[in-house]
């Protein structure tokens, strides 16, 4: 290290350590919006990933149930078992509710498991048990705040919390209570008497449109048979076909575009702000010792000693305010209410960007050191 760098350093040192810490701040507020599109985009993939399924079969023309709203029959997996290369085939509805909690209203994604089919052993849970009846149980994700044993009223009935998860939430960040599809449909389509003789008086019965229908059928298809079953069950007319990648490309190309632009363009602005704070430093730093880097020249120093000078400067303010941004976003980012994910990528994009950063900012303060004449001394 330049020695001078680091004695002009010393000398300045609360110059130094505000605008480090300036610099740390827009650095942990790059990392933050990073690190919340990835959550976000966990959170969207979580069910899709988890849930074990090789194809999803919505309602025909749609690219739901997670882009969009999707319904079909409910004895639609009747249909899809006697195709050949299924393994498995199980039903899928999830509806998002408000509910009291603790006299609080929340926003609960509640989610139905085909039992006995899917007793949720891909939840992996916390505490407690997986279902094990076909009315009246639930499991619970802890943020919740939903504790084992708790029994909670969704719509007419009252439900048992017998086990607890961890991190399963939806896209929206609610958390999940996963129940067996009839009680599911049970809670969706609970309505106040007065609604139910209003369809009956229209002549409406149990044909009304209600949340209540299934979202789509899930399959697990034998190694290989995948492209095959989706073939088939495509040409029946009725229904859509999406492999798994299908549903995340729907999610991260269509519904989260826009959000991953906005992040993108929020983190550059934020990096440029941090190159111009980087900037305006070195610049300041280097108008107040022009008649030192007279006099450096003065006694023969060459001038990429006075440009090392001046970018490591540039480039420990840049480290200092690294570190501080990582130490930050440990500390503050698992109190946000949603997800943040840090990766490494994301962390070494931030670096990089912090590094041209520098190397901009240094380059003003460079520029003006390099007018500068021996003869100045003098002056």
């Amino acid at each position: 290290m330049n020695y001078l760098a680091w004695r002009d350093i010393t000398a300045n040192l609360m110059r130094f350590f505000l605008a480090a810490i300036g610099v740390g701040f827009l650095l942990t507020g790059s990392m933050g919006m990073l690190g919340l599109y990835r959550g976000v985009l966990h959170d969207a993939l979580l069910t899709i990933e988890g849930i074990g399924a090789d194809l999803w079969i919505v309602q025909g023309g749609r690219v739901g149930p997670f882009a969009e709203a999707s319904a079909v029959s409910a004895s639609l997996d009747r249909r899809v078992e006697g195709v050949v290369g299924v393994t498995s085939v199980r039903r899928f509805v999830q509806n998002n509710q408000q509910v009291e909690i603790d006299g609080q209203k929340r926003r609960v994604a509640v989610t139905g498991l085909d039992f006995p089919k899917d007793q949720g052993t891909w939840l992996g849970l916390t505490e407690g048990r997986l279902l094990q009846a076909g009315r009246g149980e639930a499991i619970a994700d802890q943020s919740l705040g939903l504790a084992l044993g708790r029994e909670i009223r969704l719509g007419r009935d009252v439900y048992r919390v017998v086990g607890v998860t961890s991190g399963q939430v939806d896209m929206s960040g609610d958390g999940q209570l996963f129940v067996t599809i009839p009680d599911a449909l049970d809670i969706a389509d609970s309505r106040k008497p007065e609604s139910v003789l209003l369809d009956r008086a229209q002549g409406l019965g149990t044909n009304a449109d209600r949340p209540s229908r299934i979202a789509a059928v899930i399959v697990t298809t034998l190694p290989g048979m995948a492209e095959e079953v989706a073939r088939v069950i495509g040409a029946w007319g009725d229904v859509a076909v999406l492999s798994r990648e299908d549903q995340r490309s729907v999610l991260v190309d269509g519904r989260l575009w826009r959000l991953r632009l906005q992040i993108l363009f929020f983190t550059i602005l934020l990096l440029t702000v941090t190159g111009v704070v980087i900037a305006m430093t070195i610049y300041t730093s280097t108008i107040a010792k022009l008649h030192e880097i007279a006099m450096l020249k003065l006694i023969g120093a060459r001038d990429r000693f006075i440009l090392a000078m001046i970018f490591e400067q540039a480039v420990l303010i840049g480290l200092f305010a690294y570190g501080l941004a990582l130490v930050l976003s440990m500390i503050l980012f698992p109190f946000f209410p949603r997800n943040v994910v840090m990766l490494p990528e994301d962390l070494a994009l931030v670096f990089g960007g912090l590094l041209v950063a520098c190397v901009l900012g240094s380059w003003i303060g460079i520029a003006r050191a390099m007018r500068v004449r021996a003869r100045e001394v003098l002056a």
